[in-house]
């Protein structure tokens, strides 16, 4: 994130709970990175049942980032029983008080009320999930990360035809959707009656109206870098006081 959008809520206090059945263990620290520009995280907890194989490519790195692991056995074979208590901690964090954010990683769509519980105290709620996680989840949160803007480094993959390539590229495409209908939305939510809007306010109005958005996503780290591509539509200024400005072209 950064200061063009949703704004950090200082040092508040974080707690970071992760769903290690639906969660990257190789990407915790990005997690942190993420979860940190909204506050201090102060509580930190991974629940699944650890007396299986799958939860093993957790166990070093939790150590190393102070996580908590929180067991949870399997009381039906092929059920995931760790969204249970996973809500039931969430729920008693938010009545003590002692935190004033969550992040909720997961990309199940079982947390979507959670979030929206959350949400309805006036709670700051973030998730992390990858792409395929479900809307409503996506939408119950003030913000959500796709895993796939957490990944500077893809892995090497063996050289295909042609062909391959090319389907592969239009499929690729074909799911990022366009973002002009979305930039156009929010712009006529933040614009002023000098027909301006402030970069950093409709950076929020994005997020309102789609909490899943992410610069990263287009292939930038900031919405300002993003707004660049797209002067045939908008009018770009960075005006004396400082921050971006748009304006929408004739």
């Amino acid at each position: 994130m950064t200061s063009e959008q949703l704004k950090p809520l200082a040092r508040d206090k974080i707690a970071i709970l992760i769903d290690g059945d639906n969660a990257q263990a190789g990407l915790l620290s990005k997690m942190l990175v993420e979860a940190g520009r909204y506050g201090l995280v102060t509580v930190r907890r991974i629940y699944g049942d650890w007396t299986t194989s799958n939860m093993n490519s957790w166990k070093d790195t939790l150590n190393f980032h102070a996580f908590q692991p929180i067991q949870q056995f399997r009381y039906t074979i092929g059920k995931n029983a760790t969204d249970s208590a996973m809500i039931i901690d969430a729920m008693d964090l938010l009545h003590s008080g002692v935190v004033d954010g969550f992040c909720l990683v997961s990309s199940d769509s079982d947390y979507t009320r959670l979030a929206t519980r959350i949400r309805e105290t006036g709670i700051f709620v973030m998730g992390i999930g990858e792409k395929k996680t479900p809307k409503p989840f996506v939408n119950a949160c003030d913000v959500f990360v796709y895993t796939e803007n957490l990944v500077t480094e893809k892995k090497a993959t063996q050289p295909k035809h042609k062909g391959q390539d090319k389907a592969k590229k239009v499929k690729d495409e074909k799911e990022e959707a366009d973002p002009i209908p979305l930039l156009t939305q929010a712009f006529e939510m933040a614009v002023q009656q000098d027909g301006w809007a402030s970069l950093a306010t409709m950076g929020n109005a994005l997020y309102q109206l789609d909490p899943g958005f992410d610069p990263r996503t287009y292939g930038h780290k900031q919405l300002s870098k993003m707004m660049m591509n797209f002067k045939h539509r908008f009018e770009i200024q960075e005006k004396d006081m400082g921050g971006f400005f748009v304006k929408m072209k004739e």
